[in-house]
């Protein structure tokens, strides 16, 4: 027993050790990460400041250059000193400049828009830069003005080319700190000697010691130790970006105690989740005992239901098998029925379509015949006329027995592009001898452009072979019989309306039903299959098929498909 507690002890505090390695391990990383997100923010704030530093700075640089240029202020013995002082002025009033100086070759100040005393300004860098025709740039903490300064001198130019003379816009350093002072982060900006110039913290201006303790490398990163008091943070990320247009240094100090803390956070939630997972593990442990011994049990029931369900699992196989075979001979039953339904067909044709190929073969051999005789006399032109009769005559038996042979055969493809309006035609055409026998008038013009839609081409013909058939049925006995077919597209679809001049339908809404029809009981045609084999057909093709009686009288039925890409973006 005390073996087992001590070994218990041992795990505990294993888990507890790797939970703490754990979360030092977190708040490393989180710390790293935390450095580089505040390294990102505080470039971006540095290269803001520097950006807004150089460019109100810019301003007065343009000013100066522009200053130059005014024919006003050309250096030129006995000049109007009282209209270049007015002049500069103006401009420093106007612009903002704490002071603008016209200056001559020898650095002396001609004109001025202040009001201080005069002095030269010949052992200036800035000035012997502008002299040499370059813009002179300055800063500096200025006894005349009494404040921090930036200086730009721009060279004055002659006609003949050489500097006559340099115009001076002198910039108050403290108006534009105004707008940003008291801003965080801490930003300063510091020049060669690492003395600070300008600065969003007042206390620091003119500070080259800033409290540095010492300096560390976290992550790739800058990290200042610091002991400057309230204005600098203890520990500071310190970031640096180059100024070399105004001769500073931009730098930037972010407190990095955030960072610490979103570590230490992180640290401490993965602490609680490992020490909640080693509870539930406690628990799971202690439980697991119980639901060993409750899993025998349940062990010894499942190999029990196990034999049942084997046993009701053999039954349900032979159930798929039988449904399964029961459904293949469903669709071979469904499938020898659509070709039944087309061979019913052909055989009420077979009388017509045997006139319609017995009269072309009588009128091929009178042709022929003729053409022999005609021949015999030396009358080939006439010759030529009957075996061009006979060609024409021989093209047409084989047309009609193409669209029989290509009718009574099992289509098997699956749902293609489709002309409906040769469909119309070819199914018009093979009962076209039925029609004329029943005197039936056809009205019939094919659509232009041709109309596509999704369909079988064999079994749309029987489709219509059947609507066609059912409607010269109909109207036997009829004093006026006349069979309308049309095609019209509407919303992406196509619609064949076949129309007749029958009696109409008795019972619209059972005429799709199997085995059910309209003629006498034992006549030679007609089962009741026709209309529910084309019912069948047209939603295989994804359409719809619906019969009416029109209000004008007879029978219409419409068969509506879906038009083909092709034939829709036409």
């Amino acid at each position: 027993m005390n073996a087992s507690r001590i070994r218990r002890a041992l795990r505990a505090l294993g888990f507890l050790a790797l939970v703490a390695a754990l979360a030092l391990t977190v708040q490393h990383l989180g710390f790293r990460a935390a450095l580089g997100e505040m390294s990102r923010r505080g470039a971006a704030d540095l290269a803001l400041a520097s950006d807004r530093l150089t460019g109100e700075l810019q301003r007065y640089r343009q000013l100066a250059v522009l200053t130059a240029r005014h024919p006003d202020l050309a250096p030129q013995p006995g000049g109007d000193k009282g209209r270049a002082g007015a002049l500069l002025r103006r401009t420093a009033d106007v612009t903002g400049a704490l002071d603008i100086v016209l200056l001559d070759t020898r650095g002396r100040e001609i004109a001025g828009a202040g009001r201080a005393a005069p002095r030269g300004h010949a052992d200036m860098a800035w000035f012997e830069r502008a002299m040499d025709g370059a813009l002179g740039v300055a800063h500096l903490s200025s006894r005349r003005y009494g404040r921090r300064v930036f200086l730009f001198a721009a060279p004055i130019f002659s006609e003949a080319g050489p500097v006559t003379g340099a115009v001076v816009v002198v910039t108050d350093v403290e108006a534009i700190e105004a707008g940003w002072r008291g801003d965080r982060p801490a930003l300063f900006f510091t020049d060669d000697a690492g003395r600070v110039f300008v600065s969003n913290r007042s206390e620091l201006v003119g500070r080259a010691d800033l409290g540095l303790v010492s300096r560390a490398r976290v992550a790739g990163h800058e990290v200042w130790r610091m002991a400057a008091g309230p204005y600098l943070p203890e520990r500071g990320l310190h970031l640096t970006q180059p100024l070399p247009v105004i001769g500073l240094t931009g730098e930037v100090l972010l407190d990095i105690a955030p960072a610490r803390r979103i570590a230490v956070l992180q640290a401490a939630a993965a602490a609680a989740l490992c020490l909640a997972f080693g509870a539930m593990l406690f628990l799971a442990t202690i439980r697991r005992r119980t639901l060993a011994r409750a899993n025998a049990r349940l062990e010894d029931r499942v190999a029990q239901r196990t034999v049942a369900l084997r046993a009701v699992n053999a039954s349900l196989q032979r159930e798929v098998a039988e449904r399964a075979a029961a459904e293949a001979r469903l669709r071979q039953a469904q499938a020898d029925l659509v070709q039944a339904g087309k061979l019913s067909a052909l055989g009420q044709m077979s009388a017509g379509i045997s006139h319609e190929l017995n009269q072309p073969l009588m009128a091929i051999r009178s042709f022929a015949e003729n053409a022999g005789t005609f021949l015999e006399r030396g009358n080939a032109q006439a010759a030529r006329r009957n075996l061009d009769r006979i060609s024409e005559l021989a093209r047409r038996m084989g047309r009609i027995i193409r669209n029989l042979r290509a009718f009574a055969r099992q289509e098997s493809e699956a749902v293609v592009d489709v002309d409906l309006g040769a469909a119309v035609e070819a199914a018009l055409e093979m009962a076209a001898a039925r029609a004329r026998q029943a005197e039936v008038a056809i009205d019939w013009t094919p659509p232009q452009p041709p109309v596509i839609v999704r369909g079988g081409e064999v079994r749309l013909q029987q489709v219509v072979l059947n609507l066609v058939g059912n409607a010269i049925d109909a109207m036997e006995g009829r004093e006026q019989k006349r069979l309308a077919l049309s095609i019209t597209r509407e919303a992406g679809r196509a619609r064949l309306t076949v129309r007749d001049s029958g009696p109409g339908i008795g019972a619209p809404d059972r005429i799709f039903d199997p085995f059910y029809t309209t003629k006498e009981v034992g006549a030679s045609e007609g089962m009741g299959l026709g209309l529910s084999i084309s019912y069948g057909l047209v939603q295989s093709f994804g359409g719809a098929i619906r019969g009416r009686n029109h209000e004008e009288g007879g029978a219409e039925f419409t068969v509506e498909l879906d038009l083909a890409q092709a034939s829709e973006a036409a």
